[in-house]
């Protein structure tokens, strides 16, 4: 069945679209938005920030509900998870065998009853070929035309059959290369992106952004973190001194000053930066090596599939298969560190005149060996690599054939799958800056006072210093390789059998039935120093350590009603239920009922509902205690004063007691941990869809035509998730109702008075209350002969009418439909011609307007604040010929070179001045092609 036959909407995806279309793998087919509808997808770009499965890790989410809600199944069994570091619970795209693929199915429905845990949103079933002879050689190149994030694919497929056997299998390397921020123009500088608004009156975008002295134009703030501008670099921090300001800045006396030699009254040889409502803009934040950092990360796999069966000629006409997967994937990212090197008070690595400044700015930071903090460097120390090496396998084993009675087969297997990966990131070891930093006077130096391990001394702060010239033995003692490891194992024992239990009037009612067990356990060991928290101004993290099993039986029945008779050319109901017993939270029921009603011929109603659940993945079960670190510049009332006073924020900050010159001299301490001590609970949820299908009998002259609109709605209780400290933070002090503690603001804990005011945000694994989803898809398909070929045309909308959700059961429902990065309206539309080998195609992607101005309470004429995005459009083209032994496509992706849409800063996430979205290209113009040839 398909889209247009099925109980549920279904939607095939051919290896033909995908080679015409232009995707290189697996991975870029299955993100793209005739599949996921506009829902974000964690992809290559998101190197720089914390994703679950690791950095590299591509998911896939349908219905915007995310990866763990979305079952991949190959060949019609699981695809378990792979990845990195203790947060792997959902399947990695990038183990998939791209080159043997033959299509995919996308069932955009819940399915528990049939699929079992994790099928809520949909399941993606990948079916690989198998009538394959000879062997089928591949290659394919795509190239961007401003240079990076080219990809490489080289394959071959081979199969053969013998009178018994069959054996067909696959080898493949991929790989895509790094692009950088400064690859690209519009990641080159990211400003605020505001404008003026005064009396009504509104400037350009861009004329409210805060002006550098140094450039006399926007500020760029190249590096930032969630909601604050940039990361300061060639700057001190001390107490509050009168001194010289530095062009751009306000007031008389300053805490944070860059060096200047021609400075000689005040404190010497420093220009006041910072400080009172001096704005972030006078301060240092940009340097060249900034434009490293990934904006695409690169990736290098190796994939071989091999399967094949054995007739044993008993068991009834059994047959013996297997499948194998071998899959190694190696991924990096490239960062930018910024480096606070703390001095106590009295250090001798202090020049006189910084010594005499006010002795204590801070209390003891973890560096300064007990004393008090006296001078902070805010140093731009440069270029860092994370590191992935990921090696997946799988192995499946089964004997299927026929029962002894009527039409049953059975079908027995075992698998069992492993995910076993290294993560290693450079960084600096916190016992070793504070030995470092501990020095005494050594002929006209300085030495370690302990000399343990190798110790190198720390560097006596000077104007190089601050600029980031640092001695390269300190920086190699201290700065090094940190390396932890992941394993994941998956075991699976399934039996099921099928077959026609008995006749009615109008056909057979046939039966599915089944029983699996599934074993699964995690084991992240990050490194020791890790663990023991000793990995300076970043994020520390325990043993993740857990196994979970379950049991389930489960069965489908599929009744043929009426059939070719007046009033019902076919009424057919479907029913499913499965029982689950998983023990870590215990056992649970799942039914699904389907009918499919055509009263004409050209007319099909189909209708669905049913239950489905989702068991918590391992990590979110038994993640280790970890605390991650946000820049203190993240704390949202540090500098507030320099902002609007009437603004939410600015009052909520008021409220706390905190002065208006407030400056955070602490990192904001995340803290997260798996749910299971707090009794995590299983998601369950309910799902209805309701279609109708036209498929009207026209002359040859107008062509095929076949069009299906389908009501789709999910709902989710109990929902497993964190809601992000970034999200948590941005919330809280945005929210009118601060001063009551609710919502997210109980997640939030500030030091009391009289101490630096840290904050601490707990983002642990909750049930959150629950997620709702509410849509139409809309789907075309028409076919027509013109002239001496064949025009296909293929179209797919879906229209969002909700995308709520809330945390506590007490919080309002928040509706996210429409708003950034959650568009109510996508589209594609496929066009192609065939003239006997010859096939032209275009392609369009499309992803409707944003906009979230009535969110924020914010006026969209006058706002300060770019809020909305406007429709966005992909146009892609191809051209295909096709001979008895060898094909070739050529084809340019993103033709119009469309650039991703501008936002303002400080509302989600950017790059650049673009949404952190998915389905926006970060690329650009792209050109690509393919050649297969046969042997």
């Amino acid at each position: 069945r398909d889209n247009f036959n099925s109980v549920s909407p279904v939607q095939i995806i051919t290896r033909e679209e995908t080679t015409l279309a232009g995707f290189s793998s697996a991975t870029d087919s299955l993100q793209s938005t005739s599949v996921t509808a506009g829902g974000a997808q964690i992809n290559n770009a998101f190197g720089g920030f914390v994703t679950n499965g690791g950095p590299g890790a591509n998911t896939l989410s349908l219905r915007g509900l995310g990866a763990t809600r979305t079952l991949v199944l190959l060949n019609g069994r699981r695809v378990s998870p792979a990845g990195s570091r203790g947060s792997v619970g959902s399947a990695d795209l990038n183990v998939l065998p791209s080159s043997i693929i033959d299509h995919i199915e996308i069932l955009k429905d819940g399915a528990s009853s049939i699929y079992g845990s994790d099928a809520v949103a949909g399941v993606v079933n990948i079916i690989t070929r198998k009538n394959i002879t000879g062997f089928i050689v591949e290659g394919q190149y795509n190239t961007t035309e401003d240079g990076g994030a080219e990809q490489k694919r080289l394959s071959v497929a081979w199969g053969g059959t013998g009178d018994r056997w069959y054996l067909t299998g696959s080898a493949e390397m991929y790989g895509r290369k790094e692009l950088t921020l400064g690859q690209r123009d519009w990641t080159k500088c990211q400003t605020d992106y505001r404008r003026t608004s005064v009396g009504g009156v509104v400037g350009e975008w861009g004329s409210r952004d805060p002006i550098d002295p140094l450039t006399g134009k926007s500020k760029c703030y190249t590096i930032t973190g969630a909601g604050n501008n940039g990361v300061t670099i060639n700057t001190i921090g001390t107490g509050t001194v009168a001194g010289v300001g530095a062009a751009g800045s306000v007031g008389t006396t300053f805490n944070r000053w860059r060096p200047n030699s021609g400075i000689t009254t005040g404190l010497v040889g420093y220009e006041g930066v910072g400080g009172g409502a001096n704005s972030l803009a006078v301060r240092d934040t940009f340097e060249p090596r900034m434009l490293n950092n990934s904006l695409i990360t690169p990736v290098d796999t190796k994939t071989a599939f091999l399967q094949g069966g054995y007739d044993l000629h008993a068991l009834g006409n059994g047959e013996a298969y297997f499948e194998a997967l071998v899959n190694n994937r190696k991924s990096h990212s490239t960062g930018y560190r910024q480096l606070t090197l703390d001095y106590g008070v009295g250090s001798p690595l202090l020049p006189a005149n910084l010594s005499a400044t006010p002795r204590v700015q801070a209390a003891p930071t973890l560096i300064t060996n007990g004393l008090p903090l006296q001078v902070r460097a805010f140093i731009g120390f440069g270029n860092y690599r994370t590191d992935a090496d990921v090696d997946y396998n799988k192995l499946i084993g089964g004997l299927r054939g026929s029962l002894p009675w009527s039409d049953w087969t059975y079908d027995v297997s075992v698998s069992q799958a492993k995910s076993d990966a290294s993560y290693t990131f450079e960084t600096w070891l916190t016992n070793r800056m504070a030995q470092s930093l501990d020095v005494v006077a050594s002929g006209g130096g300085f030495v370690c006072r302990n000399p343990a391990n190798g110790c190198v001394a720390a560097p006596a702060l000077s104007s190089a210093v601050i600029g980031g010239v640092l001695p390269k033995a300190w920086v190699n003692w201290t700065f090094v390789p940190d390396t932890g490891n992941t394993s994941y194992k998956e075991s699976t024992v399934n039996f099921n059998t099928s077959g026609t239990l008995f006749s009615m009037p109008y056909g057979k009612v046939r039966g599915a039935f089944g029983a699996e067990y599934r074993r699964a356990e995690i084991d992240d060991t990050p490194s020791i120093n890790s663990q023991t928290s000793n990995l300076y101004n970043l994020s520390s993290a325990a043993i993740t350590r857990g196994k979970d099993s379950v049991r389930e039986l489960y069965g489908e029945l599929e009744f043929p009603l009426l059939s070719g008779i007046k009033g019902a050319e076919e009424l057919t109901a479907n029913v499913s239920g499965r029982w689950t017993d998983y023990k870590s939270y215990g056992s649970d029921t799942t039914y699904k009922l389907g009918l499919l009603y055509t009263p004409v011929k050209w007319v099909t109603i189909r209708g669905a509902q049913g239950t489905s659940y989702r068991a918590p993945a391992l990590f979110e079960q038994f993640l280790g205690s970890t605390s991650g670190f946000f820049a203190a510049q993240n704390d949202p009332c540090n500098n507030y004063g320099a902002g609007d006073p009437l603004s939410t924020r600015y009052k909520n900050c008021v409220s706390e007691g905190l002065p208006n010159n407030f400056l955070a001299t602490s990192s904001v301490q995340v803290n997260t941990i798996g749910g299971s001590a707090a009794g995590l609970k299983a998601e369950t949820s309910k799902n209805r869809s309701f279609g109708i299908i036209l498929q009207p009998a026209l002359p040859a002259v107008i062509g095929d035509i076949s069009f299906a609109v389908d009501y789709f709605d999910i709902k989710v209780n109990n929902g497993v998730s964190r809601a992000g400290a970034g999200n948590i933070l941005s919330l809280c002090y945005n929210d009118p109702a601060f001063a009551s503690g609710g919502g997210f603001c109980r997640l939030i804990t500030r030091a009391p008075a009289g101490s630096n005011r840290a904050l601490i945000v707990n983002d642990s694994y909750i049930n959150l209350s629950n997620d709702n989803v509410r849509g139409v898809d809309y789907t075309v398909r028409y076919v027509r002969d013109i002239g001496p070929g064949k025009f296909r045309a293929n179209a797919l909308i879906t229209k969002y009418s909700e995308q709520s959700g809330k945390v506590f059961p007490a919080d309002p429902l928040v509706d996210a439909n429409g708003l950034l990065r959650v568009p109510k309206m996508t589209g594609t539309l496929d066009l192609s011609y065939k003239f006997k080998g010859w096939t032209a195609f275009y392609g369009m992607e499309w992803i409707d307007k944003t906009s979230s101005y009535q969110f924020y309470g914010e006026d969209p004429a006058t706002s300060t604040f770019k809020l909305d995005t406007p429709a966005y459009f992909l146009h892609h083209y191809s051209v295909q010929y096709k001979a008895d032994k060898w094909a070739a496509t050529l084809g340019v992706r993103n033709a119009a070179d469309k650039k991703p849409p501008k936002i303002s800063q400080g509302v989600i996430n950017r790059v650049g001045e673009a949404p952190l979205y998915s389905g926006y290209d970060y690329v650009g113009r792209t050109f690509f092609l393919n050649v297969t040839k046969t042997f």
